[in-house]
């Protein structure tokens, strides 16, 4: 079997895999190290022994069972923590593993990836370290990636889960579904995780695609989960607004040859109109609500960008409505993403002159820790670069296109950043 159906299959399972490992035995390293060993086991046999029926049945019952003879082996050297782990897998390592049931399921979360999700975003951890150690077992995605969507270096993500990881098994704390009275706490950490998740399967940080499907399609069902489970709190119903209008333009976003396509330039009618008015109605909902938050301002946004599909042209899209939303939420939620995000409305609005006023301070500014700040990210160069053109100062944009060339590492998006620079040198 080829690697491109081995990347497949880690992308759509590993973070189930990993959730039902983590139940079964109990241990985050454990369940990492068997799934990891799954998956090389996979890569050697598949090739010759084809697909099996069901991938994701194989993953979990190998990682299962190998899982089992590790700790076998180290029991019998008297390894305490090895035999905890046998002894919290049951004689058989549990039943029912590949269908995820049994193992004393109680409380008000009861799918595991959730369950897991909650754990690690435990109060002990801090905030980044919840993230990052959740984005990396529910996600599978890479230091690199992780890295990416906090804009701070690899190094300084690369040590949070590990530590995060040390942290849950030096202080025990214990793989459960978290009480009700403890759910609203751990919010924000799991809104933020699921929010990532989606992004990085929106634009996928690295690789040939666009998009990774298999991730937005995962942060949605969470999405909603949380929304059943949670059905008062207006940002859980905000966040899953967000991700719904967003998804509805994802088949337009590119052409049918991969290549990406701009919001303006979207063909409309292939936005699902059915995510829209599901994220519209949820939008109206917290509105009545009147206690808007981060993610409830996000989805306003995003329903206004939906009001023009599927016949209203992009000209008709209500910029001043967007601008004062946009200076709500920053208001409400200040960071430099939101400002830039802020500064392309206002380019709309009062012309690109004064969007790249705003777009140069904001290149100064520090970022987040030891971050490089918006300079290192590429969509801070690309927003620059289309500004610089439209001002008409070809030179300047060309170069601001080959800054945001050099941080993206999606082949989709240098595609298209390679065009618009060369466009810079085409008549019009």
């Amino acid at each position: 079997m080829p690697g491109p159906d081995i990347e497949r299959v880690f992308r759509a399972e590993y973070g189930r895999a990993v959730s039902v490992l983590v139940r079964v035995f109990g241990d985050i390293d454990i369940a990492e190290d068997a799934v990891q060993d799954a998956f090389a086991r996979a890569a050697e046999r598949w090739p010759a022994d084809g697909l099996p029926p069901s991938p994701a049945g194989w993953i979990i019952t190998t990682a299962r069972n190998q899982a089992i003879d590790r700790l076998r082996r180290e029991a019998s050297r008297s390894d305490r923590h090895a035999q905890a782990a046998l002894l919290h897998a049951g004689p058989e390592g549990g039943r029912s593993v590949a269908g995820g049931t049994g193992y004393g399921e109680e409380g008000p979360v009861r799918d595991d990836r959730l369950r897991l999700l909650f754990t690690c975003c435990h109060p002990s951890l801090s905030p980044a370290a919840q993230v990052a150690l959740t984005l990396r077992l529910l996600g599978g995605l890479t230091t690199e990636q992780i890295a990416h969507a906090f804009l701070v270096p690899e190094p300084t993500m690369a040590q949070r889960p590990v530590r995060a990881k040390g942290k849950i098994r030096d202080a025990r704390v214990p793989y459960r579904v978290p009480g009700e009275a403890d759910l609203p706490g751990r919010l924000a950490a799991v809104l933020a995780v699921v929010y990532l998740i989606f992004n990085e399967g929106y634009t996928a940080s690295t690789g040939d695609e666009l998009t990774r499907p298999d991730l937005c399609a995962e942060a949605i069902r969470l999405g909603r989960l949380l929304a059943t489970l949670m059905p008062d709190e207006a940002e859980v119903m905000g966040l899953l607004a967000l991700m719904l209008l967003t998804e509805s333009r994802r088949a337009a976003r590119t052409a049918p040859d991969g290549s990406l396509v701009l919001l303006a330039d979207q063909d409309r009618s292939r936005w699902d109109r059915g995510l829209i008015a599901e994220g519209q109605a949820l939008v109206r909902r917290c509105l009545r609500r009147g206690h808007p938050g981060p993610y409830q301002i996000q989805a306003a946004i995003n329903a206004v960008h939906s009001d023009t599909a599927p016949r209203r042209t992009p000209g008709a899209t209500d910029w001043d409505q967007i601008l004062q939303l946009y200076d709500q939420l920053l208001a409400v939620a200040p960071s430099l993403v939101v400002a830039l995000n802020r500064a392309v409305a206002v380019a709309e609005v009062s012309g690109p002159a004064a969007a790249l006023a705003l777009v140069d301070e904001l290149g100064a500014a520090p970022g987040p820790g030891t971050g490089p700040g918006l300079a290192g990210y590429y969509l801070f160069h690309a927003i620059r670069a289309d500004l610089l053109r439209r001002l008409g100062r070809p030179a300047d944009a060309a170069a601001a296109y080959d800054a945001a060339l050099a941080r993206t590492a999606n082949a989709a998006e240098q595609a298209f950043l390679r065009h618009q620079r060369d466009q810079l040198s085409t008549p019009t």
